[in-house]
């Protein structure tokens, strides 16, 4: 039978653009369907501005710091516009040349949502378009707790990227990832932040001393922490500002902006799934086996509609390894199945923090507390040394097995950032505590205390 397309890629974020663009390299007509700019959530409203205000949030906390190394500098004011302007330029660089990239690719771009008619066809903007494969790749948005009253109150990690203003005294509702990054910017940034979480700790999902650690230090920073708080409504009061209610009873508020940063749900609603048997799982999402199929032999999906860790690398490299497989002979290499057990990750929080492989506790459900050997160390970095501002430093490293090998590795502090992709390879390699005892230090550098924790 003869398609329009080989292949066809709902959803022009990380994932679908990745898969498109391989499969074009190995000679592959494609199209991509995306309603919105190129690039998907990471590049238009999520990890590059998200980055880019975190770097202006780190020059703010530099020149708070100034003055203790001798510099006589005052922080005269911030505008909020005009690191805004400055950011929007950038990403508009970056999409256009997306734009350029996929017209010299032969990369077809389908402007619209895309709705399944068969296993074979996508209806975009009311013209049908026909495939070999179908890879669904929509991503995901912000979640919005629809029980709250008056939820619509609150903003998503998309109204921060929509602030032309900065507001003076913020709430951020949520104690995840994406919760304390932007908590973290608007903090350095001058504003007042409250944190709200059901919790105690932030990142409950991390290992203990990452939780501890950026909890400690963010309170220090003057952010206020409201712990245990059950969210049950959202209204304003007399004077137009923003109040929050608990389901205890208990009110905050006095806030000209509260930020909703409780999670992200998979985007497949808009994509008539029903019309090709696919069902989602309990948490709205399409379970696919270890080489992205769905069950239709040809249709994938990949990228955070899958459930998987939603992360640009993983869904970049979903779709590249996917081309692979369909369409360079890698099918049955297990090189390009997707190794989800060692992922290294960071969070642009205030200090940042990195993480790869097993939390202790992890390591210990697999390998049996007998059998896991725990290295930490934490310090104030050089940086801080006599600075008024303290910000600390912790490292961790979680070892398992008679040979010690390195099944975790966990830093918050400066330059965190920077230093994990390094020891990510060392760890993907099989590296274990000997040859990290056995590699020389880089002095004076927070990274030394990697290769001499004792």
């Amino acid at each position: 039978m003869s398609y329009d397309y080989d292949m066809i890629a709902i959803g022009a974020g990380s994932g679908g653009f990745s898969v498109v663009e391989r499969a074009a390299e190995h000679g592959k007509k494609c199209a991509v369907v995306e309603q919105k700019k190129l690039g998907g959530t990471c590049v238009n409203i999520g990890c590059v501005p998200k980055k880019v205000m975190w770097f202006g949030a780190h020059i703010a906390e530099a020149i708070r710091d100034a003055g203790d190394y001798g510099f006589d500098v005052e922080k005269k004011g911030f505008d909020w516009g005009h690191l805004v302007k400055q950011r929007e330029g950038y990403i508009r660089n970056i999409t256009n040349w997306f734009d350029g990239y996929a017209e010299d690719q032969g990369i077809d771009v389908l402007r619209g949502t895309g709705k399944f008619v068969d296993e074979h066809t996508v209806e975009v903007a009311g013209k049908q378009y026909t495939a070999e494969t179908i890879v669904i790749a929509p991503g995901g948005v912000p979640r919005i707790p629809n029980d709250v009253e008056g939820s619509e109150l609150g903003m998503t990690s998309d109204g921060f990227f929509a602030l032309k203003e900065q507001p003076h005294n913020v709430a951020v509702i949520g104690s995840g990832y994406i919760a304390v990054e932007l908590g973290g910017v608007f903090n350095a940034l001058g504003s007042k932040v409250t944190m709200i979480g059901q919790g105690t700790e932030f990142l409950r999902s991390f290992d203990d001393m990452i939780r501890e650690t950026l909890t400690n230090a963010m309170e220090e920073d003057g952010i206020e922490h409201v712990t245990q708080f059950g969210t049950k409504r959202l209204y304003k009061d007399d004077y137009g500002h923003i109040m929050i209610e608990a389901e205890d009873g208990r009110t905050i508020g006095g806030f000209d902006a509260v930020v909703w940063a409780v999670g992200r749900v998979p985007l497949t609603e808009p994509m008539n799934l029903e019309a090709v048997g696919i069902e989602t799982n309990g948490y709205g999402c399409i379970d696919v086996d270890e080489k992205h199929h769905t069950g239709k032999a040809n249709i994938y999906a990949i990228g955070d509609v899958t459930g998987q860790p939603q992360l640009t690398p993983v869904a970049i490299r979903a779709g590249r390894f996917l081309a692979e497989r369909l369409y360079n002979g890698k099918d049955e290499d297990p090189n390009f199945i997707l190794d989800l057990s060692q992922i290294p990750t960071v969070v642009f929080s205030h200090p940042v923090v990195g993480t790869c492989g097993l939390a202790e506790h992890q390591a210990v459900s697999k390998y049996g507390e007998e059998n896991v050997k725990v290295y930490t160390s934490k310090f104030t970095p050089m940086r801080f040394a006599f600075t008024e501002h303290k910000s600390p430093t912790a490292m961790k490293l979680v070892c398992a097995g008679d040979d010690q090998k390195v099944v975790g590795l966990h830093m918050v502090g400066e330059g965190a950032d920077e230093m994990l992709q390094g020891f990510a390879v060392a760890m993907k390699m099989g590296a274990t505590k000997a040859d990290f005892d056995a590699t020389i230090a880089i002095h004076p550098s927070s990274a030394e205390e990697f290769v001499t924790m004792r």
